[in-house]
């Protein structure tokens, strides 16, 4: 069996007057990630993670944010392109695993529901995406509360 592992990372400035979404959830707090889709940070790492895998470059090569097509796009959808992407290449989703760095809102509550979202939007089994969280203790912009940070590893396997 013939398998493949990509790194991704993605951050985005909190900004009041917009959305949280994570992992194509809509969380509750008072600020929201800043960006030209959606801005969801943790699906923006783990499309880096599966085209880096394959080699393919980075979602910004396929989705530029100088492209207006994409504003305010749901990263659900974009997530759901590189899937078919990487299937038309010969491969599938092994497991992906991923960690949310936010001080504030709690991420914990939400994880079941990303993980369900995901696993809907890519076809794969809840049990395939890991997602856990952490703070940055307080240090860099992250722990000021200036951003959120995610880190995200896919492992494909040849189909």
């Amino acid at each position: 069996m013939n398998l493949r592992i990509g790194n991704g990372y993605d951050i985005h400035q909190l900004v009041s007057e917009r959305a949280l979404i994570l992992g194509g959830i809509q969380i509750p707090h008072h600020l929201g990630l800043l960006g030209h889709s959606d801005a969801d940070v943790l699906t923006h790492a783990i499309m880096d993670a599966m085209l880096g895998a394959l080699s393919l470059g980075d979602i910004g090569h396929y989705f530029p944010p100088t492209d207006p097509q994409w504003k305010g796009a749901d990263s659900l959808k974009l997530l759901a392109q590189v899937n078919q992407l990487i299937q038309s290449q010969g491969w599938q989703i092994g497991n992906l695993d991923s960690v949310i760095v936010a001080e504030q809102p709690k991420i914990k509550p939400h994880i079941a529901a990303m993980r369900q979202r995901l696993a809907e939007t890519l076809q794969v089994e809840p049990g395939q995406i890991g997602i856990k969280a952490t703070t940055n203790e307080k240090l860099d912009a992250v722990g000021q509360e200036a951003g959120i940070a995610v880190y995200a590893v896919a492992l494909l396997q040849q189909k």
